[in-house]
């Protein structure tokens, strides 16, 4: 059995498609340093037939990060693990969270908590091959039922195997007639459930997912569980994430100024579109920054701008950093700030 990192995951930011790629990690590196990130889920197939340094790169200021696989088959996952670990990520998840068709006509995701004897026969094989932590993020049940014994029983099943992290979303997965967005919203959120797996299984780490979007919202789930687990209220407002390492993790550093966010996100920047990475591609995650804020929609239009994206010249950032801030503090932060590594 491989001796497991510990790893800090009482807050994390889910893997989400279209948004959690490496830029939207480096962004959200740059305001919280302790808070674990996730990868957007990348499918077996994807890494064993595709270009695997394309979908497993990352910048090494991304860590703690995870990488989330799709898939049912235990050797292909076991073989994807070991890239994960050549690669040097810090963990290793398993969706068996997934509701969307597409993922169910590929034999994974949701649908999978009907099969639990296969998911722990996926977890053994990957922790007989690779050292990382082997973890898996599910629902609490899938189409109508609420059988909570449904869930635990997959629990069990899995954690046989060996697993001992479980990131619960608190919703059912409608298989069927849902879109994905639709089954972020519409089954209702059923946190009890995920409070009474952990009072029942107490040696197991049970994370909560779903619907969280306040910080008196993660500190009562932590009061509760292990970890909590935010999605689209990091994506909506990431300086949420400003107050994480102080108020969860205990970091004694003052948070960054968002215009020294900004500053390494422009460093970042030159880097990659050095190396062909266009603009759009790295300020689409930054539209959010200063939501709340009366200079909001002035920064979403600045980084909007279909010129000045076409031009694709970093110097985008320092412009609409500079109509929102003070010119006299921009200035200096330009000057002082160290070259990201890439």
């Amino acid at each position: 059995m491989p001796v497991e990192s510990r790893i800090d995951r009482r807050l994390s930011v889910a893997p989400m498609m279209d948004v959690t790629d490496r830029h939207c990690r480096f962004f959200l590196r740059q305001i919280s340093r302790h808070t674990l990130l996730y990868t957007e889920m990348i499918t077996t197939g994807a890494l064993i037939h595709g270009d695997v340094e394309r979908h497993l790169r990352f910048h090494p200021d991304e860590h703690p990060l995870a990488l989330q696989l799709g898939g049912s088959e235990p050797e292909a996952l076991a073989r994807c693990a070991r890239l994960a670990e050549r690669y040097g990520y810090d963990e290793v998840n398993l969706n068996i969270g997934c509701p969307s068709e597409r993922v169910q006509r590929g034999a994974f995701g949701a649908c999978l908590m009907a099969e639990p004897e296969l998911i722990a026969e996926c977890v053994r094989a990957m922790r007989e091959t690779c050292a990382l932590p082997i973890t898996v993020k599910h629902r609490i049940g899938i189409d109508r039922s609420e059988d909570y014994g449904f869930m635990r029983r997959f629990v069990e099943t899995v954690a046989g195997a060996g697993c001992r992290t479980f990131t619960v979303h608190a919703r059912n997965a409608i298989l069927k007639g849902l879109t994905p967005k639709e089954n972020r919203e519409i089954p209702p959120l059923r946190y009890g459930e995920v409070h009474r797996l952990k009072h029942e299984l107490p040696a197991l780490e049970i994370v909560i997912n779903g619907g969280i979007r306040s910080w008196p919202e993660i500190d009562a789930q932590l009061g509760i569980v292990d970890g909590v687990m935010i999605g689209r209220a990091a994506e909506n407002d990431p300086w949420l994430l400003a107050e994480a390492d102080a108020r969860v993790f205990g970091a004694t550093r003052p948070p960054p100024a968002r215009a020294q966010v900004i500053a390494a996100v422009a460093r970042y920047a030159e880097q990659e579109i050095a190396h062909g990475t266009p603009l759009r591609h790295i300020v689409r995650h930054m539209h959010g920054l200063y939501r709340g804020r009366p200079v909001a929609r002035r920064w979403r239009q600045m980084l909007s701008d279909p010129a000045a994206l076409q031009a694709n010249d970093p110097e985008l950032l320092w412009r609409a950093l500079e109509a929102i801030e003070r010119r006299e503090f921009v200035a200096d932060v330009k000057c002082q700030q160290p070259r990201s590594r890439v």
